[in-house]
């Protein structure tokens, strides 16, 4: 039977991309249906000149698309999974993770070959706090200024001599077949990345059983088991953008290890601790780090931006 899925997206070149990329793994399966994307513009898109941290932090590329879901408007949304919160609106969960694409930060520069051969006071660009708390944390001696904006504004801005270098997140580089322009990519020693970077997720409403059918052949079991394990750390911690927070799971075998890092605002404060243990019990693992990093500092850390954590 000839049936209409319609994907909710942000009409960013990335997005659009993980949109395209999703309706047509769907149309592989199931040639007969219709897929229409509809373009939505978001609170991020629309704000560009203020750190994520300052004017809302997670969510702000989510909720209207969440809104045009529940109306009936549209079917299923399309995100990075960075972007979207730990709690949904009630009616919507994220019912797949999609096999994950390369998690590690991308160093890009025109002028130095490595992030170690950055000279003193080089300027990166970057609005990320977690990456500004590692990379300083790294290199005190490095500037580090607010760079917004999607993928090509970032890039040019580099490529007029904004900046000495700036942080990208290399699966966006390489699914806009930009590949070329990762100078380096951050090992997680260097860069834990972002909880649920690299893995592009859909969004949809509880129960209903005909989109579900269309969309689970897109799940990825190793990718989902390793996000429950980071996004049960994100929950225990009531953490989102107001603090520099990182978490990152691998699998091996049937065991799968979580790394994650806590610091405070201003770096002064850092944590970074490992757990790890059976794949089944992922969640928990994630559950249970966040307890540890809570002890060794994080609770005072946390308290510093007004956040809750008992």
């Amino acid at each position: 039977m000839k049936q209409t899925l319609k994907i909710a997206t942000r009409s960013s070149q990335l997005a659009l991309w993980q949109a395209e990329w999703v309706k047509a793994r769907i149309i592989g399966l199931f040639p007969e249906t219709k897929v229409e994307l509809v373009h939505i513009k978001t609170k991020g898109d629309k704000i560009l000149d203020s750190p994520l941290a300052k004017i809302g932090g997670k969510g702000l590329f989510v909720k209207e698309l969440e809104v045009s879901i529940l109306a009936g408007e549209t079917d299923i949304a399309v995100h990075s999974l960075k972007d979207v919160p730990t709690e949904l609106p009630e009616g919507l969960e994220i019912s797949v993770m999609t096999k994950r694409e390369t998690p590690w930060d991308a160093f890009v520069s025109n002028k130095f070959p490595s992030f170690a051969s950055l000279p003193p006071k080089a300027v990166i660009g970057t609005s990320s706090l977690r990456r500004i708390a590692q990379l300083r944390k790294a290199r005190p001696d490095l500037a580090f200024e607010t760079l917004r904006g999607n993928v090509n504004t970032r890039l040019k801005k580099l490529d007029q001599g904004d900046y000495d270098a700036i942080i990208l997140a290399a699966a966006g580089l390489i699914r806009l077949k930009m590949a070329n322009r990762i100078t380096e990519k951050l090992p997680m020693d260097l860069s834990i990345p972002a909880i649920g970077q690299g893995v592009v997720c859909i969004e949809s409403r509880i129960g209903d059983e005909r989109i579900q059918q269309l969309i689970h052949p897109l799940k990825d079991l190793e990718t989902t088991g390793n996000v429950n394990a980071e996004r049960a750390l994100l929950i225990r911690l009531n953490g989102g953008c107001q603090v520099p927070l990182a978490g990152h799971a691998i699998t091996r075998g049937e065991t799968v290890t979580l790394t994650a890092m806590l610091a405070s605002p201003e770096g002064r404060d850092f944590i970074r601790l490992t757990d790890s243990g059976p794949v089944n019990e992922a969640a928990y693992i994630g559950t249970r780090l966040g307890e540890k990093l809570l002890e060794r500092g994080g609770r005072e850390i946390l308290a510093q931006v007004g956040i809750e954590t008992d």
